[in-house]
């Protein structure tokens, strides 16, 4: 529904009900189109505005236009309030969980918000850059919580006003989560192939039995040392969820045992880099027939062996390590066969005990 004031605003209905707000404008030889905001979420007359300033900005692209001056009371930009927020808040995270953020802010936040002013920011902005991703849809999924961190904590710091994190309510990509389960006759295979290779390739086909045998992930194979290594559990000081214990099974205590421990303390060995890792799963995988199996599918298929052995989804969560059980419902239909099987078998048992059969 096209609106008779502002040339190229409307009001957009898509085919599951809803209704947002979209200005299309000419940029150059395309035509553009940009969510400017949902309804009824935001109103007729903000939207407008809104849709005002992006084609007054798309009417200048490409012209030289003198820096815009901001008066010292306009308040703090985005670019500016960054370093204040890490100085208070990255404390917070564990040391790799700041790398990542580091990055998103550099790579994402800063080139997209920068120059704004922190208080000025609105959720049409925040839209406008959901609709800018449409290319990264995992970098936007895994960036929007950090940048409403961000601005929820400019509120307590009094650069927004209570309330106005415009982050909140926004959606993220809907993706296809990968899910791949390794079956009986590929871990024959893979089994084959690692045994070929560890002569060979004994650091990492070793690292590959670890994943296969304990259901971890590989960045806490990567950084396994003996000190974390006791007679039953490996005790990890730190994990994607904080402190995990994996529980040490005879197959990897065998793992363990064929590695010559180092004066660094690494079970890998110091030299040992992921690079190594990744290169040598990829020409595994593709001598053993699986060329579309991750490593982290291994932990996956760890999951789903699990359960087909009865292993309920809490004693699952423990073994993987997960922090929140919602992590483990993924896996719940991967029970429906086994709880299927158990459920006819409780039934045939009422059944003799009935007399209903023989």
């Amino acid at each position: 529904m096209w609106d008779d004031e502002l040339k190229g605003f409307a009001l957009r209905h898509t085919a599951s009900g809803g209704k947002t707000w979209v200005v299309q404008y000419r940029h150059r030889r395309d035509t553009r189109r940009v969510t400017v905001g949902s309804f009824p979420a935001m109103k007729a007359a903000e939207a407008r505005r809104e849709a005002r300033r992006i084609l007054a900005d798309a009417s200048l692209d490409g012209l030289p236009t003198p820096p815009r001056k901001r008066s010292p009371d306009a308040g703090m930009s985005f670019a500016e309030y960054v370093p204040i927020f890490w100085t208070h808040y990255a404390a917070h995270w564990k040391p790799s969980t700041q790398r990542t953020n580091r990055a998103y802010i550099r790579n994402h936040f800063i080139p997209a918000f920068g120059e704004r002013i922190i208080g000025s920011l609105i959720r049409p902005d925040i839209v406008a850059w959901r609709d800018a991703m449409t290319r990264k849809e995992g970098a936007f999924n895994r960036a929007i919580p950090i940048l409403s961190v961000m601005l929820g904590y400019a509120e307590t710091l009094g650069y927004r006003p209570r309330g106005s994190n415009p982050c909140k309510g926004i959606s993220r990509y809907k993706r296809r989560v990968k899910e791949r389960f390794l079956s009986a006759r590929e871990y024959q295979r893979l089994a084959t192939v690692l045994h070929a290779q560890s002569a060979t390739m004994p650091i990492e086909t070793a690292a590959i039995w670890l994943l296969v045998y304990l259901g971890a992930r590989k960045g806490e194979i990567l950084g396994l040392r003996w000190e974390w290594i006791g007679e039953a559990y490996i005790d990890l000081p730190d994990s994607k969820t904080g402190p995990k214990r994996l529980y040490l099974n005879r197959q990897a205590a065998i793992i363990l045992s064929g590695l010559t421990r180092q004066s660094s303390g690494r079970v890998l060995g110091d030299a040992f880099r992921p690079r190594r890792l990744d290169n040598a799963w990829v020409e595994i995988r593709s001598v053993a027939g699986i060329p579309d199996v991750r490593l982290h599918d291994l932990r996956h298929s760890f999951a789903s062996v699990a359960i087909g052995h009865g292993i309920s989804l809490s004693k699952l969560g423990g073994l993987l390590g997960h922090a929140l059980p919602e992590t483990t419902v993924r896996y719940a239909h991967l029970a429906d066969d086994t709880i299927g099987e158990a459920a006819s078998r409780i039934s045939g048992s009422m059944a003799r005990v009935l007399g209903l059969v023989s």
